[in-house]
Order: C-alpha cells, then sequence, then structure tokens
C-alpha cells in the first residue's frame, strides 16, 4: 500500500480550517473554519476515449466552489445525510443549519439556535432518517430528517462525540472524562463501554475519535475507538470483551473509516528524534495491523475524510485541504492472458476468485475461505489460505481456477512467492521452499525418468533465517526447529529460476541458490525493503521500500565489502520516489517498467523514457510492450470486469520503428533496428517488409528473430510464379483473409479461395465459392462442407438446422442423433428404413428407440442387423414379454423363463412388487404372480388397508388362480389326438389333467385352493355391513356369523366386534354373549380395552336376558335335523352349507346359480337382479 499527496487547494485569505466531509454518494465536499467559513466544493473527473486516463489517472477540476452564507462564528461540525443529500453545520455560537440543493445552488432549509451551549458533534443515523445532536453541557437532541424533534435528554456530563449503531439501536456517547456510555435509541442509559487499551495508561487523556463502521456483511472489528495519546481499540459491538489494541504513538486529533470498512486513518502530529514535530496519516487494517504512514506538511490536521471509492483521502490543514491518493494491495495476478483478483460479496463470507481470460472474456468464480496470499508466475497461480484446523494450505491452480497441485504446512506465512519452478513462503523467522513439477512440463521423454525419481519430486525444504546451511546436506521440514524468534525477521521475499531472495528488517537481503537453498551471498541496504523483485536472469534486484523509494541493486557487481562476509552486488545510482509498482521484462535484463504516482515510466538501464500518464497495475512487460490493468476501475464492479480496463503500450524503441517504417523506409529503418536489436523490432520489420514483397529483407529479419514458422513461409513465398499469389499468402499470413480471397478470385483462381477457406473452416464461404462453380470444387468436398456446416449447429445445440445440413451431406450418423436429439422419432424411423440389413449404425439407432421405450422400432433395428438375442433382452427389459417369447420361439432361443425369472427378482429386491406382478400376468406366469399377490395382500391388510381394497386385491388374486386353471387345461391333448376312441380316451383324458394337477399341487397346493378364500372373507365382511346399513338386520347377522371361519384372513377383534353389534340390534344376545366372551379373553387386549367391554357388556345383559330372542329353524339337508337358518354347517353330520354370495344364506337344495369364472353359488331368485357375479364382478351373459 502506498499513499501519496496529490493535490493541494487553499482557503482565501488563509481562514484556518477546523471541520471536513465528503459526501459519497455524489461527491461533494464540505468544510468549515474561522470566521463562519462554510464552503462546499466538487471535484469533476474528465472521463475521454482513452482507458489509460481513468481513476486516479484521470484529469479532475473543481467544477463547485460555493460559499454557504449563515455562520458568524467558528464552524466546527459538518454533516452529511448521504440518503436525502442534506448538509448539516454548526458554529461555536450554537447556530444549526441545514442545507439543501436547489437547482445547482446550497440553500438554508432549517435553522436552530439554541444560544446556551456549543453543539460538540452530529451524527446521522444509517438511513438518514435521524439526527444526533450533542451539545457541550450535557444536552442531546434526537430529531429527524424532516425539522421535528424526537426526544432531548440532559446528561450529567460533558459531551464530545456521538455515533449511531450500524442498525440504529443505540447511541455512543463520548465525554470529556474520556469515557463512552450507551443508549438505546430512545435515550435510555445501557451501560458504559469498557476501555482495556488504557488499562496501562497513568494521566489526564482525551477521547480524540469516535467512529463506527456501518456496513452490511462485515466480520471485522469496524467500532473504532482512539485517545489523544494515540491508544485505540478496534472493537466488532459495543461491548465487545477482547477489542484489538493499538498504540499509534501519536497525538491524535481525528480519526475515520474508510467507505467499506477495510482502512482506518488516524492522524496527529508525531514527535521525530530531534523533538521536531510533524503531522501524519496512519493507516491500518481492521485487524490493527499497520500498514502505511503518511506525512502531511503544517501545523494541525484538523479533519480527515474519504472519497466514495477509498481513492483519495481530504485533509483539512490549517487553510489547505489536502487530497492523497491511495494505492491499495489488492489481492491480483496475471498469468496465461488471464487477470485473477479477489474481492469480497456482501452475501457471502469467503473471499471469491474471478478467473478473467482477457482474449476470450471467459470467467470462472472460486469461492475461498480466509485467503492471505494470491501470487502468479508465468503459468499457474499461487493461493495460500488458512483451514480450520490452523493449518495452512498452499494451492497451485491453472487458468480455469482448477488445483493441480497442493500443499499443507504448520507455519503461518507472512511472505509468498512463486516462480516457475518454486513455491517460497516465509514467516518472520523461517523460510519454506517447495519444488513443485505439474504434468504439464513433464515431456515425454522425460515421463520414465521423472518415475524413477519421484523422491526429487516436490522436494521441500524449511530452514531458519539466522541458519547458514551447508552444502550437500538435506534439509528437512522441522517445523519445531524453526520457531526461535530471530532479532533480524524477515520482511520481503522474491524468487526467480535460479536465486530465492530474503529481505530482513535491518536491511540485509540474502541470497539463496535455487534448489539446494545454499547462501550465495547478502547486501546491505539502508532501507527497510517491503517490495523486492529479480529481473529475467537475476542479475538485478529491484527494491521498494516502505515510503515507496525504489532503488535497484546489481548482483553481478563486486560491492565495497566484497571480501568481508560473502557481501555481493552494488547498489546502481537510481532513486525514485512514491513508487508503488514494477515489473522487469521478460525477454531483456537491462528493461523494467515502474509507476510513480500516476505516471508509468519505461527504463533502459538507469535512463528512463518518457512518462505515460495512467494508473494501471502492471501485468507484464515482455515483446517491447507493457500490459496493464485497471484493478481500481474493476474494483468498483468486480463481477463484470471490461475489456477496456486493460490496454498495451509501447517502449519508445518500438514506436520509433514504426516511425521510421511507415515515413522513411524499410532499409534506414533496418539499419535503426540493427543499432538497437531486439526480436520485436525484427519481427516489426519482417512484416513490413512481407507487405511490401522485400523477401530478402523478411528472411533476413525471421532468421534475427528465431522465427522458423517465418523463414519457412518466406522460401515458400519465393516459389510462387506470380506478384498477386504472394500478395494473396500475405494477406492470409496477417490474417486478411477477405483481401487474399478476393485476390485469389480476381486471378481467377477460386480453388485456392476455397482451399483457404477450408483452411480456416469457413464451411459458409466454402458452399458460397463451391456454388458459384467454376470447377471450383467436387461433390465430395461439397458433402464435406455440408457436415462441417451441421457440425457447426450441433456444437451450438440448433438440431433442426443440423437436421437440413447432414441431409445433404448424406451423413447418417449426425443425423440419427439429431433426430434423438429433437425426439423426432417419425424421422429416426424413416433413416431406419432406409439403411441396408447389416449397417453398423442400426445398433446404435436401436439402443436410441430403447431409451425412449419404443420396443417394436429397437426389434426392427435389431433384427435387421441380426441380433436377435439382443432384441429378445430389448423385449424384456420393456416388459414386452409377448413379443420377446414369440422371438424365442421363432428364433428357436431357449432359457426365456430364466430372463423373466431374473427380472423379477431384480423388481423384487427393488421392492417393486406390482411391477413384478404385471410382468408375470403379461409372461403368463400366474402361479408367481398371484403367490405375489398374496404377499402384498398381507401387507396391506397389516397396514390397515380399507376392506374394499383387500378384497380388489384378493380378487385379482382368484382371477389370476382361474387364469392358471384355463392355461393348464389348454395344454392337454384332446381327445381327437389320440389313437383310441369312445370312453377309453375320455379317462386317458381325465386321468392326465388330474395328473398335472396333482403334481403341480405338490407345489403350489396352498395358493391353488386357497385362491378365492380372501375375497370370501372381504366380501362377507362388506356385504354384512351393507345389509346392516340397508336395515336387514336378520341377514346381516346371518352373513356376520359366517365370518368366524376366516379368522386367519380377517381380524378377529373386528369379526366379533361386528357380530356382537349386529346381534344386538336383532336382539339374538345369546351370540352378542358369545361375541363378547371372546373379546374379552383374546391375547393381547389391554386392561383399559378389557375394563371398557366388561363395562358395556354389564349394561347389556343387566337389562336383556342373554338368549335369542328371534329364531328361525330349518333343516339339515343331508340328516333332516333342524337347525339355525344362520349355521354354516350341521352339529349333527358336520355337513357344511356353501353360502349365497348374493345373500349370505346357506345353500340347502341344488337349485343354485354358479359364476362360471369364480365357480361360486348364489340362489336364482337372489342373482336375479344382479348383471354381475357379486364375487368376482365378471358380468353375467343373459
Amino acid at each position: 500500500m502506498l499513499v501519496y499527496l496529490s493535490k493541494k487547494i487553499a482557503i482565501p485569505n488563509g481562514v484556518l480550517l477546523r471541520c471536513i466531509s465528503w459526501n459519497a454518494s455524489k461527491g461533494y465536499i464540505a468544510c468549515g473554519g474561522d470566521d463562519g467559513l462554510l464552503k462546499v466544493l466538487k471535484l469533476e473527473t474528465q472521463g475521454g476515449k482513452d482507458a489509460r486516463l481513468k481513476g486516479l489517472a484521470a484529469p479532475s477540476n473543481l467544477c463547485m466552489n460555493q460559499s454557504l452564507e449563515a455562520h458568524e462564528g467558528r464552524v466546527q461540525v459538518v454533516a452529511w445525510n448521504e440518503h436525502h443529500i442534506k448538509l448539516t453545520s454548526s458554529d461555536e455560537n450554537g447556530l444549526i443549519v441545514v442545507w439543501s440543493m436547489y437547482k445547482g445552488t446550497w440553500y438554508e432549509e432549517m435553522i436552530n439556535n439554541r444560544n446556551k451551549s456549543v453543539v460538540r458533534h452530529m451524527s446521522w443515523n444509517k438511513d438518514g432518517k435521524k439526527i444526533c445532536i450533542v451539545y457541550e453541557d450535557g444536552l442531546v437532541i434526537v430529531g429527524s430528517v424532516e425539522g421535528s424533534r424526537i426526544w432531548a435528554k440532559e446528561l450529567k456530563m460533558q459531551l464530545n462525540f456521538v455515533q449511531w449503531s450500524p442498525d440504529g439501536r443505540y447511541l455512543l456517547f463520548g465525554n470529556s472524562k474520556a469515557e463512552i456510555h450507551i443508549y438505546d435509541n430512545l435515550g435510555n442509559h445501557v451501560g458504559k463501554m469498557a476501555i482495556y487499551c488504557l488499562s496501562s495508561v497513568t494521566g489526564a487523556v482525551q477521547l480524540a475519535g469516535l467512529d463506527w463502521y456501518c456496513g452490511k456483511g462485515h466480520q471485522d472489528p469496524s467500532l473504532a475507538v482512539c485517545f489523544d495519546n494515540g491508544r485505540a481499540q478496534l472493537m466488532k459491538y459495543e461491548l465487545d470483551p477482547a477489542p484489538i489494541k493499538v498504540d499509534a504513538g501519536i497525538m491524535v486529533s481525528c480519526i475515520k473509516w474508510n467507505i467499506d470498512g477495510k482502512l482506518l486513518a488516524i492522524a496527529g502530529t508525531q514527535t521525530s528524534s530531534q523533538e521536531k514535530e510533524h503531522n501524519v496519516v496512519q493507516f491500518y487494517n481492521p485487524l490493527g495491523q499497520h500498514l502505511h504512514t503518511l506525512r502531511i506538511p503544517g501545523r494541525a490536521v484538523s479533519g480527515i475524510t474519504w472519497e466514495l471509492n477509498s481513492l483519495r483521502i481530504a485533509l483539512a490543514v490549517d487553510c489547505f485541504i489536502y487530497f492523497a491518493n491511495i494505492r491499495h494491495d489488492y489481492k491480483w495476478g496475471y498469468f496465461s492472458n488471464t487477470v485473477v483478483y479477489s474481492y469480497s460479496r456482501p452475501d457471502k463470507l469467503e473471499k471469491t476468485l474471478l478467473f478473467w481470460n482477457t482474449l476470450t472474456n471467459e470467467r470462472y468464480y472460486k469461492a475461498v475461505k480466509k485467503l492471505m496470499f494470491l501470487e502468479t508466475c508465468k503459468d499457474y497461480s499461487l493461493m495460500v489460505t488458512q483451514s480450520e484446523d490452523q493449518q495452512y494450505s498452499l494451492l497451485l491452480c491453472n487458468d480455469l481456477g482448477t488445483p493441480v497441485d497442493s500443499r499443507y504446512i504448520d507455519i503461518e506465512p507472512h511472505y509468498a512467492c512463486i516462480s516457475h519452478t518454486h513455491v517460497a513462503v516465509a514467516t518472520k523467522n523461517a523460510i519454506y521452499t517447495w519444488h513443485y513439477r505439474t504434468s504439464s512440463r513433464l515431456a515425454s521423454s522425460e515421463v520414465a525418468y521423472t518415475i524413477l525419481r519421484k523422491g526429487r519430486e516436490g522436494k521441500e525444504l524449511l530452514l531458519h533465517v539466522d541458519e547458514t546451511p551447508l552444502d550437500g546436506v538435506e534439509h528437512t521440514v522441522e517445523y519445531q526447529k524453526n520457531e526461535k524468534r530471530s532479532v533480524d525477521p524477515i520482511c520481503s521475499l522474491c524468487a526467480s529460476d535460479k536465486c530465492l531472495v530474503v529481505g530482513r528488517v535491518s536491511g540485509k537481503l540474502q541470497c539463496y541458490s535455487l534448489p539446494k537453498m545454499s547462501v550465495t551471498g547478502t547486501v546491505v541496504v539502508n532501507c527497510r525493503s517491503h517490495h523486492i523483485a529479480l529481473n529475467c536472469d537475476s542479475t538485478k534486484l529491484s527494491i521498494i521500500d516502505i515510503f515507496g523509494v525504489l532503488g535497484l541493486l546489481d548482483l553481478k557487481r563486486p560491492s565495497l565489502a566484497s571480501g568481508i562476509d560473502g557481501q555481493i552486488g552494488k547498489q546502481l545510482p537510481l532513486e525514485r520516489k512514491d513508487v508503488w509498482d514494477l515489473c522487469w521484462a521478460d525477454d531483456n535484463p537491462d528493461m523494467f517498467a515502474m509507476m510513480e504516482k500516476t505516471r508509468m515510466y519505461i527504463f533502459r538501464g538507469l535512463d528512463p523514457e518518457e512518462p505515460v500518464v495512467c494508473s494501471g497495475h502492471i501485468c507484464s512487460f515482455s515483446d517491447l510492450q507493457v500490459k496493464s490493468v485497471l484493478m481500481d476501475e474493476i474494483m468498483k464492479d468486480p463481477d463484470n470486469p471490461m475489456d477496456e480496463y486493460i490496454f498495451e503500450m509501447e517502449v519508445k524503441s518500438l514506436r520509433d520503428s514504426r516511425d521510421l517504417l511507415d515515413k522513411v523506409g524499410i532499409h534506414d529503418a533496418s539499419q535503426f533496428i540493427e543499432d538497437n536489436p531486439h526480436p520485436r523490432l525484427w519481427r516489426l520489420l519482417a512484416e513490413a517488409a512481407l507487405e511490401k514483397l522485400e523477401l530478402e529483407v523478411a528472411e533476413k529479419a525471421f532468421v534475427h528473430s528465431r522465427d522458423y514458422q517465418g523463414i519457412q513461409f518466406v522460401k515458400r513465398l519465393k516459389k510462387l510464379d506470380s506478384n498477386k499469389k504472394q500478395l494473396a499468402e500475405v494477406a492470409a499470413y496477417f490474417k486478411r483473409f477477405e483481401e487474399a480471397e478476393k485476390l485469389y478470385i480476381e486471378m481467377d483462381r477460386r480453388d485456392l479461395a476455397v482451399e483457404l477457406r477450408t483452411k480456416l473452416g469457413d464451411w459458409f464461404r466454402v458452399v458460397q465459392l463451391l456454388k458459384q462453380g467454376g470447377g471450383a470444387g467436387n461433390d465430395v468436398l461439397l458433402a464435406q462442407a455440408w457436415n462441417a456446416i451441421g457440425d457447426y449447429y450441433a456444437d451450438r445445440q440448433k438440431w433442426q438446422h443440423a437436421v437440413t445440413y447432414y441431409s445433404q451431406g448424406c451423413n447418417q450418423e449426425r443425423l440419427s442423433e439429431c433426430y434423438y436429439r429433437l425426439e423426432n422419432y417419425d424421422g429416426l424411423n424413416k433413416l431406419l428404413s432406409t439403411l441396408p440389413d447389416g449397417h453398423p449404425l442400426l445398433e446404435n439407432i436401436a439402443k436410441m428407440f430403447v431409451s425412449v421405450g419404443m420396443c417394436q422400432q429397437a426389434v426392427t433395428a435389431l433384427l435387421k442387423c441380426t441380433k436377435v438375442r439382443e432384441a429378445i433382452d430389448v423385449c424384456v427389459q420393456l416388459n414386452e414379454w409377448d413379443q420377446a417369447i414369440e422371438l424365442a420361439n421363432q428364433y428357436n432361443v431357449g432359457d426365456v423363463n430364466n430372463l423373466l425369472v431374473k427380472y423379477a427378482n431384480h423388481l423384487l429386491e427393488k421392492d417393486q412388487k406390482l411391477t413384478a406382478i404385471a410382468l408375470y400376468r403379461k409372461a403368463n406366469r400366474y402361479i408367481e404372480a398371484a403367490r405375489l399377490l398374496q404377499q402384498v395382500a398381507k401387507e396391506q391388510s397389516g397396514l390397515k388397508a380399507s376392506p374394499l381394497m383387500m378384497k380388489k386385491l384378493y380378487v385379482l388374486c382368484g382371477l389370476l388362480i382361474e387364469s392358471y386353471r384355463a392355461q393348464l387345461k389348454k395344454k392337454q391333448p384332446t381327445a381327437e389326438n389320440e389313437p383310441s376312441s369312445g370312453n377309453k380316451s375320455e379317462m386317458l383324458s381325465s386321468l392326465r389333467g388330474a395328473l398335472a394337477e396333482e403334481a403341480i399341487a405338490l407345489d403350489d397346493t396352498r395358493v391353488i385352493d386357497n385362491a378365492w378364500r380372501g375375497a370370501e372373507a372381504y366380501h362377507f365382511f362388506l356385504l354384512a355391513q351393507r345389509q346392516l346399513y340397508e336395515g336387514n338386520r336378520e341377514a346381516s347377522m346371518r352373513t356376520a356369523l359366517g365370518l368366524v371361519d376366516y379368522d386367519d384372513i380377517l381380524t378377529p377383534s373386528d369379526v366379533h366386534s361386528l357380530i356382537a353389534l349386529i346381534s344386538a340390534l336383532h336382539q339374538a344376545f345369546f351370540q352378542c354373549s358369545k361375541a363378547f366372551v371372546v373379546l374379552e379373553s383374546m391375547e393381547g387386549v389391554s386392561d383399559e380395552k378389557r375394563g371398557q367391554l366388561g363395562e358395556l357388556s354389564l349394561q347389556i345383559f343387566t337389562r336383556h336376558t342373554p338368549r335369542d330372542v328371534v329364531t328361525n329353524k330349518i333343516n339339515c339337508s343331508n340328516c333332516g335335523v333342524m337347525i339355525n337358518d344362520w349355521d354354516v354347517s350341521c352339529a349333527e353330520c358336520s355337513n357344511r352349507f356353501p353360502r349365497c354370495i348374493a345373500s349370505g344364506r346357506p345353500l340347502l337344495d341344488y337349485h343354485y346359480w354358479s359364476c362360471p369364472t369364480c365357480k361360486h353359488r348364489a340362489l336364482e331368485n337372489e342373482i336375479a337382479s344382479y348383471s354381475n357375479c357379486p364375487l368376482c364382478h365378471v358380468s353375467i351373459p343373459i
């Protein structure tokens, strides 16, 4: 960071200034002073088309200088309302004036004069709606922006300062006793701030400054409290128990945070060793680290304020306003045509890194936590970050922000640098180096050798700065041995491919050789280095000290003390002040570019060229061109860098060579370039000679610039038989392709124009040239052009356009892909029909159809390429089992059942039982489907599914079993196929059917026999309840009593609860009593529920005798004994009666209707009103 004075404005008549404030939003500067002085100034920056004249380099003029006349006494306080653009001022007489602008002029809006005390300070809250004014006698007034008083309070103390909290909830009041009291926004006392920075101070002190940064997303300390003796504390909030303590060592007069809360300026007076006083401004970061000190002329600094972008600061000193420019230490770098920089976003805690490719304008973002350093070299960037476990990571990234290598270290880095081969970081006491190697650097011939030397790759060294390493001794990384504190700590670091230079606080510079890290010498300078850099061959070293003074060291020349303690190098007679950036040339060890204030100087040796006005940071210096980037402009909107923020400037020799070539001639320019040789100048001469077809001069220039491709190009030009051909080739060489094409066409060589456009990949123009005729091409080249245009549209996902050109180019493979992308399956099917059998594209098309579930088309494609097994697999995959079996039978392919079983097991593993049931059903595997369906029904029963749902599941299970029986009958041979006839044939057929059923029943008896049992249970359960709701209690009880036979399917508590309810309503209390007995004796019934059942039964049977009031008797159809009409079996002969599925009655005679599907029976008079079977719901034929 560097701060330097840039402008001074004098106040007329030598009136002393007392206060100053800069309106950040509009740029107005208000200053107040003696004799009622109050001025509003504005500096207007004159922008232009030149990209270099932006930011601090842009010229600025005073566009407003208005004196506001209302005060007679000394103006002591001025405060801006940023939101409403109002200025509030107060003088020593207590007069307060609020100013507002109207038509470009400031007018008085409100005036208030208390005439009792002096206003010591004023502060607007963050949204500009409230202002707090404090008087010296302790009166506090809080008012609104409209001028009304909100509240007022007299505090029994002499007030000096007031400050709002960022959220507007609290007010801080500083008094003459160096105390700070905390009040809420209603004037209620909250507490007193603890002052930690004065814990060891004796004597009287005064509060010199109180400032609270009110921005968003700020995690660092933002409340600054400073006293006149230089002690200060930085706090995160008003009651922070662990503030950061700072000792500025000066007599402080005022303090101020910058606009984003990242810099704190402390102004005051410093006494030198000669007991002379001078004004200084010290700059600190939010962590209390000192960054820079700026000396100011004059007697006293009475006010300090920041510009919006924190690039300038204004100081009120005596009767002058001084402006100082601030060059920030951005975390940024340049490599591989990429600018990388870090910035903070308000909505994120971590830093954001943006990799901006300046050639393609591509941007890549990377979030990084606790970024400490960002350094770059030719190919890579280095990020040093702190991890959560207090380790520090060194991350090597490419120009996309992708990590290529990393290391973790346990020492806290204070300095870091990177060269083409090494990464070096340093603490105050130790140096760590890492010899990194990446895959991009390894040539194919090096791979085997590198594998054998893995131990030497990525070698790490760590040594103490006071240690003198011995040659041939390995230096292992031992962190504990390097924790010793040095009396002369490290203050700077730089590295090249050959050596590492470490700067120390005393001015000593230590040089180490790389990669061995042996000391090659030391040199002592009379300054504390802040930024050091080596030239391209490590023979010279630039030093910028903490005050921005530049010096040079020649490391080749011996010093005056070369014989003492290994002293090397000699300081060169060059000294420049206010230098904040420097970059050595990549190809010339004697050239470098530097930034001095807002001017760029290019040095050749010790001689500077004419400076260029700009404020950019130097990216690179090569080929006699300096590339710079306007980081100040980028940081105003870091998410959207613009191309105009990066520019190049040429050195004087390159500009002179251009002028000579344009105005004098090639031969005179050639002589100048021979006197001032450089590959870039020779390349410039070669280009100019090519333009004029001076081939001998061009060849000579290419030889001097070591451009092999250029030499071959000149040789090829010499072989051409026409000057026009040569001119066309030269135009193409300089990428003026339109001109080259025009020359070819003028020569009637359209074929050469087509060849040129083909090499360029401009296929649209190739098609145009070929269509124009003239024998320029053939059908093969035209088809190639159509396909290339199709590729152009396909790469941009414009598939419909690509189809048009692929069709013309007969590119069936890409055409199929486009149809698939467009979901144009009709077009894909038409393409399939045009392909011959065995075409290699058929299998890919089949995969496309399979991916969208189009089985028939996929099978057709596979059969055309004779892949029957794959076609069957597709049918299995898409559940087209009928077609799979048909294909298997047609092409005699076995193992279909195995595929079916495997797929079903796969579905069951995924718990897709319903899908497996549908699969088995479609494949005519009814037994397996019924078994799975019974499992699903049992699971649903446990989940208390509705009885209707349960009936549907069991009915489906029964229908599957019936389908299985029908399938079994179809497989039995008929009597016509038997050799014998008559009764013998019928007996053989029946015997075979019985044996088949018996063989199958051995495995699936339970499933077949109980096919309809579940459906019956839930059918009669629903029927009993429906009859009850219809009022037919007798039929309902008859049906309900039959449910006891289904206790393995229905829940017994549900069955007997239903019986108890219906029998009680039907006055069959004996049946009701039996149901209550069963309910109370069931296992698993809680005591509470059992007690409730007992109470209910007691209430019923104390009123009613447990006997059936209504009983209907019928004769058993087998033995003739009288039984109840609801009995399902005869107690005498144990004969069970089938039940009518329509009414639930027992069937005692043989006159009944039987369902052809489920084989269940019903009374003919009951079924007459039904159109579907009550159980299986199959339609009843008329």
